[in-house]
């Protein structure tokens, strides 16, 4: 399987949710309802990212 195309999405939707849970993890606990807003971060960051075509380079 060739992941280059989708690597810019991965990358995306990593950052995404690992910024969500660096946030939840202030207080040191992660509750349910912050684990269910990394996983929408998560998945919007990749949805929002593969959306965006990657630009040519002439």
């Amino acid at each position: 399987m060739n992941v280059k195309p989708y690597a810019k999405a991965i990358v995306g939707g990593l950052l995404a949710g690992l910024g969500a849970l660096g946030t939840a993890l202030v207080d040191n606990s992660v509750t349910p309802a912050e684990w269910v807003g990394v996983a929408t971060a998560t998945l919007a960051g990749l949805g929002i990212v593969y959306a965006v075509p990657n630009r040519t380079v002439r």
